[in-house]
């Protein structure tokens, strides 16, 4: 990031940290011209892995009947539910609840029954688990916990909206997560296509970076 818009970013959470009984996310917002996100080929769904993640704890459940797969992500910390549960699960308010909460991994080959029984809750909340890719259970975790995804959504409105960090973090830490997003912008749709770019805390005014 230019230092006078890394500069414009430090002063802005300077000012409106600690403001608020709880610890705020800081928010981007991408705006975009000249594209039309009602077209399938222009739609945005891109996953980005923060460098410095989103400075906050978060909960993981795995969906796994692997016995090794279920082992490892259980001394990790997560929950995991296995395939039996999941019929019950669409009824049990408070794991739905949980799952809208934490963030979802499974085993590839429990993804057709997620899809079957939770489905119509998660897909449109976009929070459909990512499926495990070979057996680093740790390394998909971490990416679970540090990604954001942007995805062109509702009446194709020209926007996209993600947190790239929490208040309590270093400036220089939340500028490199907004650069990471906005690389991954330039690819698709290109920078051509930006029109601005603002920050803002959780219940705070935005200020424009970009544009």
């Amino acid at each position: 990031m230019e230092k006078e818009k890394l500069e414009i970013l430090d002063k802005f959470i300077q000012e409106n940290r600690g403001k608020r009984k709880f610890a705020q996310s800081v928010e981007l917002s991408v705006n975009f011209k000249g594209i039309d996100f009602s077209k399938q080929d222009d739609r945005l769904n891109v996953e980005i892995s923060l460098p410095n993640g989103k400075g906050k704890e978060s909960s993981v459940i795995v969906f796994a009947d692997d016995r090794n797969i279920a082992d490892s992500a259980g001394k990790l910390g997560a929950r995991v539910i296995g395939s039996a549960q999941l019929p019950s699960a669409s009824s049990d308010k408070a794991m739905l609840r949980n799952m809208l909460k934490s963030e979802l991994v499974a085993q590839p080959s429990l993804m057709p029954a997620i899809a079957k029984n939770l489905g119509q809750l998660l897909g449109p909340r976009n929070k459909m688990p990512k499926p495990l890719l070979g057996s680093d259970i740790s390394g998909a975790i971490k990416r679970a916990i540090d990604s954001v995804q942007l995805r062109s959504k509702g009446k194709y409105l020209p926007t996209v909206h993600c947190v790239v960090g929490k208040e309590g973090m270093e400036t220089q830490k939340i500028a490199e997560n907004i650069d990471a997003v906005m690389a991954a912008l330039a690819k698709k749709p290109g920078n051509a296509h930006i029109r601005s770019a603002y920050v803002k805390l959780t219940m705070s005014k935005p200020v424009k970076i970009i544009g």
